[in-house]
């Protein structure tokens, strides 16, 4: 079985509803300098723009990419059997009233593809019993997990501000998809540059996030959820030797690194997994370097549709093309993420 673990939704009637058009974009937090606006692109087609900080456009969402035709047909070309569902990064502001809406949206277009496409739920991360309600009703009625931004204004998520929704995410046992948002926290020097603000950045927002899940005790606190981050963590294979604290060869009391390994190495074995969001960026060497380095049973095939049609429509068989076993191969295109969401 083949899965997309990471391909887009986006509400199509928000591009042609005038009033829902200003309900979505009215949420957009202007107060913390991001900007919303729908214009029309140079093709003719209307499309929403968010600018994260103001002036630096990052995210940006184009009508007719995101219908139910034009998936399944594209995902037909690819080869690709299933695609989980989740939000090209507009959930870190949305409110509860607004995920419902694309969550109704991702229920019915689940339905009407027979099983396959698989949402994940959108709802804000505070522990609220509405927030919790929503949340338990998707994942009782088939979603195969939640979908979370790497952080939430300045706060990633290890911050305490979040403990009471990840308290329950992990009693359900709930695996978690983390989306990088377009620039990190710290973002001064990258924001001139629109590759290093939309590329670069959001490598450097996963790598950070997981070295504050890694290094903290947020899995102490929360040891039954699994997270799977995009961009094959930031690259994180190339800088997993690296961080991982070694301890002195002889006793050593400068106190500069932390020095325990075997904690750390556990919690990237048992809760860490990763999302390559897209093959040919990587190329067959670096995805060769990171199935070496994290393991094909912890790297899952995802491919960003729509951003890149060809993400998708090629994407399978630039896997293939690697000098990978066959073994990795068949895990990083779906085993693995057969597993980690319990799809039959």
């Amino acid at each position: 079985m083949i899965i997309d673990a990471n391909s887009y939704w986006f509400d199509e009637h928000i591009f042609h509803d005038e009033t829902l058009c200003e309900q979505f974009l009215a949420e957009v937090p202007r107060a913390y300098d991001t900007e919303g606006y729908l214009t029309t692109n140079s093709a003719g087609k209307r499309q929403i723009v968010i600018e994260m900080p103001a002036g630096s456009p990052g995210l940006n969402y184009i009508e007719g990419d995101y219908t139910l035709e034009k998936r399944l047909a594209d995902m037909d070309e690819a080869g690709v059997d299933k695609a989980i569902l989740k939000l090209p990064g507009c959930h870190e502001w949305m409110s509860l009233e607004m995920c419902r809406r694309f969550n109704d949206g991702m229920a019915a277009d689940a339905k009407a593809s027979s099983g396959r496409l698989i949402p994940l739920v959108a709802v804000p991360p505070f522990g609220t019993k509405a927030n919790l309600e929503e949340l338990d009703r998707r994942l009782d009625d088939g979603f195969a997990g939640v979908q979370l931004c790497a952080h939430y204004g300045k706060r990633y998520l290890d911050d305490q501000v979040f403990s009471s929704f990840f308290e329950h995410l992990n009693e359900r046992h709930v695996t978690v998809y983390v989306h990088h948002v377009p620039v990190p926290v710290e973002n001064e020097s990258l924001l001139a540059y629109d590759n290093l603000r939309r590329s670069y950045g959001r490598c450097v927002d996963q790598t950070t996030a997981i070295g504050r899940e890694i290094f903290g005790d947020f899995f102490e606190r929360y040891p039954n959820i699994k997270m799977v981050h995009s961009m094959l963590g930031g690259a994180y294979f190339a800088f997993k030797e690296m961080l991982l604290p070694h301890g002195p060869k002889r006793p050593d009391a400068s106190g500069r690194f932390q020095t325990d390994t075997e904690t750390v190495s556990k919690r990237l074995e048992n809760n860490v997994y990763f999302d390559m969001s897209h093959a040919q960026p990587w190329g067959e060497t670096l995805l060769a370097c990171a199935v070496e380095v994290l393991g094909a049973d912890h790297i899952v095939f995802g491919t960003s549709y729509p951003v890149k049609r060809e993400w998708l429509t090629e994407g399978v068989a630039c896997v293939r093309a690697t000098d990978l076993s066959d073994t990795d191969k068949d895990l990083m295109l779906g085993g693995t993420a057969q597993r980690l969401y319990g799809i039959e």
